[in-house]
């Protein structure tokens, strides 16, 4: 197999250069903050109120403090992402329940009804096509935040 290295200076000055040194963006209007959970988790109390921190692709990141029972629910056109930062939580489900630490990821199925339960205090990160009302339902649903 034969490979050669680019150099910059061999390269077009159209094409996009990264610098190892210098990870930054071009200018300071292109440069997009970094979102830190930790710092976004400490600014409310409520349990099963999701805050959103951030968006892509139209879907909401959202981080929510959970403790005891929510409500059994589906969503009928989106599957239902959570990824557990801190704490334990058990999905539970007609086929069966999943729990979850710090670290893991599951997702619902669209459709799947389903209670997310947590004995003790524990925080998520889901997400979300943007406007998906966390009950499944728009009249209970908890309303959107963003912070």
């Amino acid at each position: 197999m034969v490979t050669s290295t680019l150099r910059a200076a061999d390269r077009p000055a159209s094409e996009p250069q990264c610098d190892a040194r210098n990870r930054s963006l071009s200018s300071p209007e292109d440069r997009m903050p970094a979102i830190n959970l930790h710092e976004k988790l400490a600014t409310f109390t409520e349990h099963w109120q999701p805050r959103v921190v951030g968006q892509f692709n139209g879907h909401d990141l959202l981080v929510a403090k959970v403790k005891g029972e929510f409500v059994w629910h589906q969503h009928d056109d989106t599957d239902d992402f959570f990824l557990v930062l801190h704490g334990r939580i058990t999905i539970q489900m007609q086929e069966g329940n999943v729990t979850l630490g710090p670290g893991e990821i599951f997702v619902v199925p669209k459709g799947v009804q389903h209670c997310p339960i947590a004995e003790e205090e524990a925080h998520i990160l889901l997400i979300e096509p943007t406007g998906t009302p966390n009950t499944g339902d728009a009249s209970t649903a908890a309303p959107r935040r963003v912070i």
